[in-house]
C-alpha cells in the first residue's frame, strides 16, 4: 500500500498488494463485486493526520481499497477536529452536502464521523444529519474496520462507539507501506507516542475529546520507528497532545532525565535515522534535561514549538497555563544559549474573555522581544463544557478581529526580515520530493522546518544536502545545491515558516 495527500487534504492510500478477494469477501455483502472503497477526509492537527493514516492502513489490511476522491467511494469518513467551532462547522457542512448529493444520485454510500467531534457529540451526529451511520471516537479508531464490516454486511444499521478503551494508545501503530505517489516517496513520518491530556487549560476541549494521558511503551515506539527507517524514512516526528508529559507515571526520571528524554535517547540510537522532531510540547515540560538534549543529540533538530497563548500573566493565569511571561522568556533564553540559531514557533490566542488592550499589548511586546519564527494565531473560540466558555468579559467580534490582524501584521513583519536575512547562506535540507508549489522543482525541509524549493532530480529524494538560498518568496525559500566550501554556511539556522492560521496540536 502506498500513501500520500489526496484531493482537498484527504489522506489516501492505494494498495500495492492485496489478499485475493475470495479471502476477504466474507466481510462484505454479495452486491460488492470488488473490494469496497473508502475515502477519508481529515480536518485539524498532525495527530488527526496520523490517526487517518493508521485507519487507512488498517482498512487496506482488511481488504478495503482507499479512494482518492469522495464521489466514487462506497464509504466516506470525515476525521474531525473540535479545537475551534469553525472546524466543527466545516465538517458538519461538508457532511450535509455529501449526504444530500448521495440522496440525489441514490448511491447507497455509507457516511461516518471519526475523531474529536465524534467523541464530543456522539449519537447526536446520527440524528442531526440523516444518513450518517457511523460515529467513532478517539479511543476507537482501531475499531473502524470491524464497524464498517458490520454496516456493509447489513448486521448493523447505525454504529456509535465513543467509549473509553484501555490500551487504545497502542492500537494505532499501522503505517501505509512506502511507494511513489506523484513521484513522492515517504521520507518523513509521524509516530504517536501517547494519547490524551491532563493539563485542562480553561479554553481547551482536548481533555474531554482525547481523555487523560496514556503513554505507549518505549520499546514499542522504538520498534515502530525502526520499521519505518527500514522502509526508507529518514525523519520521524513524535506526536502527542503534550509530548513532554510522556511517560510521567510509567518512566520515572533516570540520571536526571525525564521519561520523554529517555524516549528521545532511545529513538536517537536507531541506525539510519537522520532527524527527530516532536510536537506539541508544553512550556512547563522544558526542563534542563530537554534543553540539554538539543546540544547532546545531533539528530534532534534545532526547532522548538512552544505554545505561548498569551503574553499577559493575568490572562495566562485565567487560561490555567502554569507559567508566567518571565518563565516563558527564560525557557527561550536557555534554548538559544544551547543552540543560538534555534527555530522557535508558537501558538497564540487573541480575544480570550476579559483580555484588555493592555493584556494584548503585552502579547505584542513579547512577540517583538522573542521574535518567533512562526506563529499560529487563533481568534478565541468558545468550546462547550470548557470553563472559559462561561467566563465573563466576552469581547466584541470586531475587537477580536482587529487584534488578530495587528498581531499577524507584527509576526509577518518579523518573518519577512528573517527570511530576507537568509539570502546567500547555505542551509542543510532533507529532500522530500517534488515541490507541491512547482512540479518542475523539488523541495526539502531545513532542520528548522523551512521549505526550500530548488532544481533537483529523483536521486536527491531522501538525501540530506546543502542548498544555497538565492531568493525568498512568500514563506518559501529558493536556492540551488551549494558548492561545498564557498559562502556562508548556517546548518540548522532557526528560520522557519512565518504565519499560517491553522489548527495545531493543543499544548
Amino acid at each position: 500500500m502506498i500513501s500520500g495527500e489526496g484531493p482537498r487534504g484527504a489522506i489516501w492510500c492505494a494498495a500495492a498488494f492485496r489478499l485475493p478477494f475470495g479471502e476477504v469477501a466474507a466481510y462484505f455483502p454479495p452486491h460488492f463485486q470488488q473490494m469496497p472503497t473508502v475515502f477519508i477526509k481529515t480536518y485539524g492537527c498532525q495527530m488527526n493526520e496520523r490517526d487517518s493514516e493508521a485507519v487507512a492502513a488498517q482498512l487496506v489490511a482488511r481488504g478495503y481499497s482507499i479512494a482518492g476522491e469522495e464521489s466514487g467511494a462506497d464509504v466516506v469518513l470525515l476525521n474531525t477536529c473540535s479545537v475551534r467551532d469553525l472546524a466543527e462547522q466545516k465538517a458538519l457542512g461538508k457532511m450535509q452536502a455529501l449526504v444530500g448529493q448521495a440522496r440525489k444520485r441514490e448511491t447507497g454510500q455509507v457516511f461516518g464521523y471519526l475523531g474529536c467531534m465524534a467523541q464530543s457529540r456522539g449519537a447526536e451526529l446520527t440524528q442531526g444529519t440523516d444518513g450518517v451511520q457511523l460515529v467513532v471516537g478517539t479511543q476507537k479508531f482501531h475499531r473502524t474496520g470491524e464497524h464498517l464490516d458490520a454496516l456493509l454486511a447489513g448486521r448493523e444499521t447505525v454504529v456509535v462507539d465513543t467509549a473509553e478503551e484501555s490500551g487504545s494508545q497502542s492500537r494505532l501503530a499501522d503505517h501505509p507501506l512506502p511507494g511513489a505517489v506523484s513521484g513522492r516517496r515517504q521520507v518523513s513520518a509521524f509516530v504517536s507516542i501517547m494519547q490524551g491530556c491532563n493539563q485542562h487549560c480553561t479554553f481547551c476541549i482536548v481533555p474531554f475529546t482525547r481523555g487523560g494521558e496514556r503513554s505507549r511503551t518505549i520499546p514499542e515506539i522504538v520498534a515502530e520507528c525502526r520499521e519505518l527507517v527500514a522502509r526508507g524514512v529518514r525523519e520521524i516526528t513524535l506526536l502527542g497532545q503534550i509530548v513532554t508529559s510522556y511517560g510521567r507515571r510509567e518512566y520515572p526520571p533516570e540520571g536526571g532525565r525525564s521519561g520523554f528524554v529517555q524516549l528521545l535517547d532511545a529513538v536517537h540510537a536507531i541506525e539510519g535515522l537522520e532527524r527527530i522532531r516532536f510536537t506539541s510540547p508544553h512550556p512547563k515540560g522544558y526542563g534542563e534535561d530537554l534543553v540539554e538534549a538539543y546540544g547532546r543529540l545531533p539528530k534532534l533538530v534545532e526547532s522548538a514549538h512552544l505554545p505561548l497563548q498569551s503574553g499577559s500573566d493575568r490572562i495566562l493565569k485565567a487560561m490555567h497555563r502554569g507559567y508566567t511571561r518571565d518563565r516563558f522568556e527564560a525557557i527561550i533564553g536557555r534554548l538559544r544559549a544551547v543552540k543560538p540559531r534555534m527555530g522557535i514557533t508558537t501558538d497564540i490566542i487573541v480575544g480570550f474573555p476579559g483580555e484588555t488592550e493592555e493584556d494584548f499589548g503585552e502579547t505584542m511586546s513579547l512577540c517583538r522581544a522573542v521574535e518567533f519564527d512562526n506563529a499560529f494565531v487563533f481568534k478565541y473560540s468558545p468550546r462547550r463544557d470548557t470553563p472559559a466558555a462561561t467566563m465573563a468579559g466576552a469581547l466584541p467580534e470586531e475587537v477580536i478581529e482587529d487584534r488578530h490582524r495587528r498581531l499577524l501584521d507584527t509576526i509577518n513583519e518579523i518573518g519577512k526580515r528573517r527570511y530576507e536575512a537568509l539570502v546567500g547562506r547555505d542551509m542543510s535540507i532533507l529532500v522530500e520530493g517534488i515541490s507541491r508549489r512547482n512540479p518542475a522543482r523539488y523541495e526539502g525541509r531545513t532542520r528548522c522546518n523551512k521549505i526550500v524549493v530548488f532544481a533537483g532530480a529523483p536521486r536527491h529524494v531522501g538525501q540530506v544536502m546543502d542548498v544555497r538560498i538565492d531568493r525568498v518568496g512568500t514563506f518559501t525559500l529558493y536556492g540551488d545545491p551549494a558548492v561545498v566550501g564557498l559562502g556562508e554556511r548556517e546548518v540548522g539556522l532557526g528560520e522557519s515558516d512565518v504565519v499560517v492560521e491553522t489548527a495545531s496540536l493543543k499544548g
